[in-house]
C-alpha cells in the first residue's frame, strides 16, 4: 500500500484590519438611538466667527466758541466851547489866557480869505501848531464891515469869518485839539482876533510877565 500523504495544516487567512473610527464618528454613532426632546433639535453647533471690533471713532474737532470782538468804549462828546469858557483848565491858566498873559507862539491872519480858503487853512494851522508843541496861538479873523441896521438905525459890525471861526473850532478835528478860546486884547486885535489854548504838546514855553 502506498503511504498516505500527510495533509498540511490549513493556513488561516489573515483577517482584514478594521478601519479606525475617530472620536467624532463614535460620538455620532452613540447618539443615533437617542430620541430628541420635543421642541429641541440636536445638531452640531457651528461656532460663530468673532466679529471684528468696531473701529474707534475719531473725536470731533472741538469747535471754538465764537466771541464777539471787543468793542471800544464810546468816547463822550466834548462840550461846546464859547468865548472865555475853559472846562478842564485850571483857573490861573484861564485868566492868563483872557488877559493875554500867555506867550503867543504862532499867528494866523485870515484877512482876505474866503470861507473855502479859511477853513482848511485854520485846520492845517492848528494841526501843525499842536504837533510842534505850541500852547497858545492867535488867529486874526477881522472885525468885518460896519453897516447901519435899517430897523434900529444902529451901527453894527458884521464879519463872516468872525462868526464862522468859533464854529469851526467846535468841529472835529479842531475841537479835539483845543482847550479854550477867547477874544484877544486890544493890543492883539480885540474882538477881531482869538487867543486859542491848545492841548499840551511836546514843549511848553513860559508866559508873559
Amino acid at each position: 500500500m502506498a503511504p498516505k500523504s500527510k495533509k498540511k495544516p490549513a493556513q488561516s487567512k489573515p483577517s482584514k484590519a478594521k478601519p479606525a473610527i475617530d472620536d467624532a464618528a463614535l460620538l455620532e454613532m452613540a447618539f443615533q438611538d437617542v430620541t430628541p426632546m420635543p421642541g429641541k433639535k440636536v445638531g452640531k453647533k457651528i461656532g460663530k466667527t468673532p466679529k471684528a471690533p468696531p473701529k474707534a471713532k475719531k473725536p470731533a474737532p472741538a469747535r471754538l466758541a465764537k466771541t464777539a470782538p471787543p468793542t471800544e468804549p464810546k468816547s463822550q462828546p466834548l462840550p461846546e466851547l464859547d468865548h472865555g469858557t475853559a472846562p478842564g483848565v485850571d483857573r490861573r491858566t484861564a485868566q492868563r489866557l483872557r488877559r493875554g498873559r500867555l506867550d503867543v507862539e504862532a499867528r494866523l491872519d485870515l484877512h482876505g480869505f474866503t470861507q473855502e480858503q479859511a477853513h482848511p487853512a485854520l485846520d492845517r494851522f492848528l494841526g501843525n501848531a499842536q504837533q510842534s508843541g505850541k500852547r497858545c496861538v492867535l488867529v486874526v479873523t477881522g472885525k468885518g464891515t460896519r453897516q447901519i441896521d435899517e430897523e434900529t438905525g444902529l451901527d453894527r459890525a458884521t464879519g463872516v469869518l468872525k462868526d464862522q471861526v468859533p464854529r469851526w473850532l467846535n468841529q472835529p478835528p479842531n475841537r479835539g485839539r483845543i482847550l479854550s478860546f477867547t477874544h484877544a486884547t486890544q493890543a492883539d486885535g480885540g474882538s477881531g482876533a482869538l487867543y486859542i489854548l491848545l492841548k499840551k504838546g511836546q514843549s511848553n514855553k513860559g508866559g508873559r510877565k
